[in-house]
C-alpha cells in the first residue's frame, strides 16, 4: 500500500509519453472503483485526432456520462491538443478545463481525469498537464511503459512535478507486447530510488475494453486496488 501524504478525490493519470497505457489505466481504476460501490467520474477532457479513448471510458462508466461530458473539447488533427485546436481557429483555457472538472466531480465521490500525451505536453493555451493536477490539488499517477527507456523517462516526469507530489506519486510501469528482462531491470532500480510500495507494475492487457477479463487476473487487481487504497480511507 502507498503511505502518501497526499490525499485526494481526484486522479490524474499522466505519462511519460503518448500511447503508454494511460486510458487503459483509468478505465481499469473507474471500473475497480464503481465495482466496490463507489461514485466515480473519468473524464479525459481534450482529444485530439480522435475520440477513441473517451469513448472507452466511457464504456469503462458504463456511460455513467455522455460522451460531451467526459470529452468536451476534442479536434481532428492528431498533434498535441493546443496545435490541433489553433488549427480549428479554437481556444481551450487552463480555467475552462478546471471549472469542468469541477462541475462534474459535484456528482461524484472520485474523479478520474486522463490528460493527453506527457505530462508537459501542451494542452491548450499556456498550459499542460501539471498545470491541471496544480490548479485541481489531484494526485498524479505517472504512467510509463516498462521498456527500455523507462527509467530515464519516469526520472524526467518526477522531477518535473512539484516537490511534494514527485515524493509521493504513484507509479505505474504497464509491460509491453513483448517483454524481457529489462520489465525486471526497471522495477529493481527504481526500488532503490523510491519507496517500492509507490511502484506497481501491470501485464500486457491489449485493448481497454477487456477491463472485466483484466481484472480477473489477481495481478492486475492487486496493483489497481494498491493505488486506490490509501485513497479509500479518507
Amino acid at each position: 500500500m502507498l503511505h502518501s501524504p497526499v490525499r485526494s478525490r481526484i486522479f490524474f493519470i499522466t505519462g511519460t509519453d503518448t500511447g503508454v497505457g494511460k486510458t487503459v489505466l483509468t478505465c481499469l481504476l473507474a471500473r475497480r472503483l464503481r465495482r466496490t460501490g463507489k461514485s466515480v467520474a473519468a473524464l479525459k477532457p481534450l482529444c485530439s485526432g480522435g475520440r477513441g479513448d473517451a469513448h472507452a471510458i466511457r464504456a469503462a462508466l458504463d456511460d455513467a456520462l455522455t460522451l460531451d461530458q467526459i470529452n468536451p473539447w476534442h479536434f481532428r488533427a492528431p498533434l498535441a491538443p493546443v496545435l490541433a485546436a489553433r488549427q480549428e481557429r479554437r481556444r481551450v483555457t487552463l480555467g475552462a478545463v478546471t471549472e469542468h472538472i469541477r462541475r462534474v466531480q459535484e456528482g461524484f465521490e472520485y474523479v478520474i481525469v486522463e490528460g493527453a500525451g506527457g505530462l508537459l505536453s501542451p494542452l491548450g493555451e499556456r498550459f499542460d498537464s501539471r498545470d491541471v493536477i496544480t490548479a485541481l490539488r489531484s494526485l498524479p499517477i505517472v504512467v510509463s511503459a516498462n521498456r527500455l527507456g523507462a527509467i530515464n523517462q519516469v526520472m524526467l516526469v518526477l522531477s518535473a512535478l512539484p516537490l511534494h507530489l514527485s515524493r509521493c506519486a504513484p507509479i505505474v510501469l504497464v509491460a509491453p507486447r513483448t517483454s524481457g528482462d529489462v520489465n525486471r531491470y526497471n522495477l529493481d532500480w527504481l526500488s532503490e530510488f523510491t519507496d517500492p510500495n509507490r511502484i506497481h507494475a501491470l501485464p500486457w492487457m491489449g485493448r481497454p475494453d477487456h477491463l472485466d477479463v483484466a481484472l480477473r487476473r489477481p495481478a492486475v487487481r492487486a496493483a489497481i486496488d494498491s493505488l486506490i487504497s490509501p485513497q479509500l480511507t479518507r
